[in-house]
């Protein structure tokens, strides 16, 4: 189609076009996700976890090959979530080695955990053995049951 017929210059148009293809770039990198979330996403997908509940406690088990509980962060967040993190970081080349296959897992491990009313967030312990973390988080007693409460009926 020739636009000169409607009135409307080629170069004017090219440019129009360039400026929403322009904006229609900038939604697209505004919408897209930051790489510290891919991140942190792809380390919680990849870090398996087992959580049992026991009459006085939450546990919560993570497989941590390879790390010194140096490496290792447990936090509680926002007072009932209860974050577990840690990296694992290639180990150093020694001269003359070269690597024929690297099949071992790299990078960055997390797990976000949202507790329940009744954990104590104050009780939290955390324990690193044989390469498996296990981080355990007490339980608050019961609320007492409320007695009833007897009211004296005057005479009016």
């Amino acid at each position: 189609m020739d636009f000169r017929i409607l009135g409307v210059d080629q170069p004017l148009l090219s440019t129009l076009h360039h400026m929403m293809d322009a904006a229609d770039d900038a939604e697209k990198n505004y919408n897209a996700p930051t790489r510290t979330y891919v991140r942190d996403a792809k380390a919680m997908a990849s870090t398996p976890a087992d959580v049992k509940e026991y009459p006085n406690s939450y546990m919560f088990v993570i497989d941590m090959p390879g790390l010194k509980s140096g490496d290792i962060k447990v936090q509680v967040e926002d007072d009932n979530v209860l974050n577990i993190s840690g990296e694992r970081k290639r180990e150093e080349e020694k001269e003359g080695a070269k690597y024929l296959r690297m099949e071992r897992r790299v990078g960055k491990f997390m797990r976000k955990f949202t507790l329940p009313e009744n954990a104590n967030t104050d009780a939290v312990s955390a324990v690193c053995q044989d390469g498996v973390l296990t981080v355990t988080v007490q339980k608050l007693p019961p609320p007492e049951p409320k007695k009833p409460k007897t009211i004296e009926v005057k005479i009016a």
